[in-house]
C-alpha cells in the first residue's frame, strides 16, 4: 500500500477479533505447553498459586500498555512510550532494544521447544528443524500481516483447543489422586515468586499486541480491548489448566515429563497423545511466528524514529518492513544455535520485566505531564494517581532480585552491545 509520496506503508488489516487472537496466540504459546512441567517442580501443588499472581503481573502492566496504546498507537511502542515521557533518546532506544534482542531469543528458543515436539513424532534433527522453521515462517511474515494474521488465528484456535481439551479430561477424571491444593513447596513463598519469574515467560505476548498498532483498523479503540480481552482469556484458562494438571497427574509427574500436558491428556485417553503433540506444534510454530513479527515491526519503528538505518524502515509490496524481517530471521537462526529453555526464558522475562518497569513509569509520568491528552482508556487510579501502574513498577522491581546472576550478566552484555550501536549511529 503506498502513501501520498508515493513509498509503500504498512497495511491496515487487522480487526478486534484479530488482535484479539494475536494476543491470546502469542500468550498461549510455548509457555504453558513447556513450563508448565519446570513450574510444577519448583512451586508444587502451589503451581496454581504462581500463576495467579503472575497474571496479576500481566495486568498491572497490561492496563498501562492499554492507556499507552490509545495515546500514542505506532509500532516500537515502549520505544515510543519512554521517548514521550521521558525526552531521552538513549533510554528510549535501551527500552527498544532489550525488546528486539528478547523476540529474537525467544523465537530462537521456542523454535526449538518446536523441534523437539517434531522430532519426537517424525524424527529428525532437533537443530535442523528448527531454521527450518525459522525460514518459513520468516516467509510467511514477508508475505505480508494478513497472511501472518490468517495462520495466527488458525493456530491460535487450535492452540486454545489443546487446553481446553486438557480441561475436558479434568472435568472427569479430576482429583484422581489425592491431591492437596495448599500444600507449600519444599521452598516456601521464595520457590512460588521464583516459578513466578520463570512461567510469566508463559504471559509475554500482550504487549506485543501493541507493536503492530500502525496495521490495526481503528486503533486507538481497538487495541486497548483487544489487549485486556487477550490477557483475561489467557488467565482464565492458564488457572484452569494448571489446576486440572495436577489435580489429573500429580505434580510429581508433571515436573519430570518433557511433554507436561501430553502426559495430562494421554494418561486417561491414550489415543489423544499424539493429537496433544500435533497441538503443541501450533502452539509453538505461532509464537515463533509473532515473535518474528514483533521483532522486525520494532526495527522498523526504531528505524522510523532514526536511531537506526533507514533501511530498516524500507517497506516492500508485501506492506511489510522487508530489510527488519530478514534481519530478524538471519539473527534468529544464529541464536537457535544455543539454548535451554529454562535458562532462556528468564533472561526473556527480565529483559521484560525491565521493559514493563520503564512502561509503568512512562504512564506515571505522562498522567501529569500530559494531563490534557486524549484517553481511549484509563488505567485504574486514585485521583490522577495510577496506582495499578505503580503497582507495576514496583512488582518489577521484586522481580528483578529472583534472577541468576549470570542472568543478568548475559542482559547487561546485550544491552551494552545495543548502547554502543546506538553511540555509533547517534555519531553518524
Amino acid at each position: 500500500m503506498k502513501n501520498k509520496t508515493g513509498h509503500f506503508k504498512l497495511k491496515k488489516e487487522l480487526n478486534l477479533f484479530s488482535m484479539t487472537l494475536y494476543g491470546v496466540g502469542i500468550i498461549l504459546g510455548a509457555g504453558i505447553y513447556a513450563l508448565i512441567g519446570v513450574g510444577a517442580g519448583i512451586a508444587g501443588n502451589m503451581l496454581w498459586f504462581s500463576f495467579i499472581l503472575a497474571a496479576f503481573l500481566a495486568i498491572f502492566s497490561g492496563l498501562s500498555y492499554a492507556e499507552l496504546s490509545g495515546m500514542f498507537p505506532k509500532e516500537a511502542a515502549e520505544y515510543n512510550y519512554t521517548k514521550k515521557a521521558f525526552n531521552k533518546e538513549t533510554l528510549s532506544f535501551i527500552v527498544g532494544w532489550i525488546l528486539v534482542i528478547a523476540s529474537i531469543i525467544a523465537a530462537a528458543t521456542v523454535s526449538l521447544g518446536f523441534a523437539g515436539y517434531f522430532s519426537h513424532i517424525f524424527g529428525g534433527g532437533i537443530k535442523l528443524i528448527a531454521i527450518g522453521l525459522i525460514i518459513i515462517l520468516s516467509l510467511i511474515n514477508y508475505i505480508g500481516i494478513k497472511s501472518s494474521a490468517k495462520f495466527n488465528n488458525i493456530a491460535s484456535l487450535i492452540e486454545v483447543s489443546g487446553l481446553l481439551l486438557v480441561v475436558v479430561i479434568g472435568i472427569f477424571f479430576f482429583n484422581d489422586i489425592d491431591v492437596n491444593f495448599f500444600e507449600m513447596p519444599p521452598g516456601g513463598i521464595p520457590a512460588i515468586i521464583t516459578t513466578v519469574a520463570l512461567i510469566f515467560f508463559a504471559y509475554i505476548g500482550f504487549e506485543d499486541i501493541v507493536n503492530v498498532s500502525e496495521e490495526v483498523k481503528n486503533a486507538k479503540k481497538v487495541v486497548p480491548k483487544a489487549l485486556v480481552y487477550s490477557l483475561i482469556i489467557s488467565t482464565v484458562l492458564y488457572i484452569l489448566v494448571s489446576t486440572i494438571a495436577i489435580g489429573v497427574v500429580g505434580w510429581e509427574k508433571l515436573a519430570s515429563s518433557k511433554a507436561p500436558l501430553t502426559e495430562v491428556v494421554s494418561m486417561k485417553i491414550p489415543q489423544a497423545g499424539v493429537l496433544m503433540s500435533i497441538i503443541a506444534l501450533f502452539a509453538t510454530s505461532n509464537t515463533v511466528l509473532i515473535l518474528l513479527i514483533v521483532g522486525s515491526r520494532v526495527l522498523y519503528g526504531m528505524s522510523k524514529q532514526k536511531t537506526l538505518p533507514k533501511s530498516f524502515a524500507k517497506i516492500g509490496r508485501t506492506g511489510t518492513p522487508y530489510i527488519g524481517v530478514i534481519l530478524v530471521a538471519l539473527t534468529t537462526i544464529i541464536a537457535a544455535s544455543f539454548g535451554n529453555l529454562g535458562f532462556v526464558a528468564s533472561l526473556t522475562d527480565l529483559g521484560i520485566f525491565i521493559a514493563y518497569f520503564f512502561v509503568n513509569m512512562s504512564l506515571l509520568k505522562l498522567r501529569y505531564s500530559k494531563t490534557k491528552y486524549k484517553r481511549t482508556f484509563k488505567s485504574p487510579s486514585i485521583g490522577n494517581f495510577p496506582i495499578l501502574a505503580v503497582l507495576g513498577a514496583i512488582t518489577c522491581v521484586i522481580m528483578f532480585f529472583y534472577f541468576e546472576l549470570k542472568v543478568w550478566l548475559v542482559e547487561i552484555g546485550a544491552l551494552l552491545v545495543g548502547f554502543l550501536i546506538y553511540k555509533f549511529y547517534n555519531k553518524k
